[in-house]
């Protein structure tokens, strides 16, 4: 099992920064994929960045050259550095951490419990 705790949430005006961070523990297999994702009630969960264990990074269109992601495999863990923040941005944000033991099992998919980040106009 894998247990992930994300850090970092708040309130911040538009135009400010967060930085979220998310560490996990357990079962933790050395390629696996880490995520950040967000959710606004009503809405399905969309992917903000993601980020392989070989340092390969994608970003939603949404949130291009405002946030960055890293990741410190020797702690297990996964940041969001957030710039520039708009209202739109107002969500709970998920850590979420993908492997797969073998090739011929479907891959294990882990959240955390979530982190409230609210930007006010």
């Amino acid at each position: 099992q894998v247990q992930l705790v994300e850090s970092g949430g708040g309130l911040v005006q538009a135009g400010g920064s967060l930085r979220l961070s998310c560490v996990a523990s357990g079962n933790i297999l050395r390629s696996n994929v880490m995520a950040w994702y967000r959710q606004v009630p009503g809405k399905q969960r969309e992917l903000v960045a993601v980020m392989t264990s070989g340092g390969d990074s994608n970003y939603a269109d949404s949130v291009k050259g405002r946030f960055t992601i890293s990741r410190d495999s020797a702690k297990n863990s996964v940041d969001l550095q957030m710039n520039s923040l708009k209202p739109e941005d107002t969500a709970v944000y998920h850590c979420n951490l993908n492997q797969q033991i073998a090739p011929w099992n479907k891959p294990d998919s882990y959240w955390g419990q979530g982190t409230q980040v609210t930007v006010s106009s």
